[in-house]
């Protein structure tokens, strides 16, 4: 636990002593906060344009949940699929490129200890920029009715899709000493398991199935509206330690080698 918590600290510290995770956090609030502030106009105008019809009983009012938040958590999603490969690219690689590997795997910390203090920071940092955009939502509340069953669902999604990301992120970070090259190839995996959901659409009953259970964005799509099911939660879970996995079967390979 003492390793556990050395690493841990010291991946916090590099995030904070240096200029990445003041960047992203600006980078993924200032396009969540447009993101929000379009759907928030968005919303006050077909309040208006319906207004007269709710005074005359010809039909309900706008829901806050569908117009606004179903949709500002499901640009979110996007966005932090372009934001968290930049957080985890130099995990790895960058102790590879300073030469700091071979020193870090022949220290009486574990692959193990040494992953999970990465993958904890990382995580770390992922929520307390998330506490960010979540803010947005509470100033929305004072405004306006918030149904918060559907939000804490989609929160859920959003820290479960983060837990993912940056297993991948990390695996990519690992098989690389450069940082662009981790960035890409997260990135591509990332969008692979994304859209894979179309693929579904020309293939046979079977292989629908089995690829529409590989996507991403199909048990998003569940919780955002609101739906907890066990499946979604296994899917990331799964997901994350068959990464995390993958990261400790290449790193304790090298270390044999060093």
């Amino acid at each position: 636990m003492r390793n556990f918590a050395a690493i841990y600290l010291k991946e916090m510290r590099s995030y904070f002593g240096s200029p990445i995770a003041y960047v992203m956090a600006a980078v993924f609030l200032f396009f969540t906060g447009y993101i929000f502030q379009n759907l928030v106009f968005e919303f006050h105008q077909m309040s208006r344009y319906f207004s007269q019809d709710v005074m005359a009983g010809k039909r309900g009012g706008v829901n806050t949940n569908d117009v606004i938040i179903a949709d500002f958590y499901s640009l979110q999603f996007f966005v932090w699929l372009i934001v968290t490969p930049m957080l985890t690219m130099r995990l790895y690689a960058e102790e590879q490129r300073q030469g700091t590997f071979e020193l870090l795997m022949t220290s009486p910390v574990t692959v193990f200890q040494v992953l999970m203090g990465k993958f904890a920071a990382c995580f770390s940092l992922y929520a307390i920029i998330e506490i960010g955009a979540l803010s947005l939502l509470g100033v929305l509340s004072m405004y306006a009715t918030v149904e918060w069953g559907p939000v804490l669902s989609a929160q859920l999604a959003v820290l479960l899709l983060g837990a993912t990301f940056i297993s991948v992120g990390i695996f990519a970070s690992s098989v690389t000493e450069n940082q662009i090259v981790a960035v890409v190839v997260s990135f591509f995996i990332l969008l692979f398991l994304w859209f894979i959901d179309w693929s579904s659409r020309f293939v046979d009953t079977l292989w629908a199935g089995i690829l529409r259970y590989l996507s991403i964005l199909a048990h998003m799509e569940d919780m955002n509206r609101g739906v907890i099911d066990t499946v979604d939660i296994a899917f990331f879970f799964s997901l994350t330690a068959f990464f995390l996995f993958l990261t400790h079967t290449l790193i304790e390979s090298r270390r044999w080698r060093v």
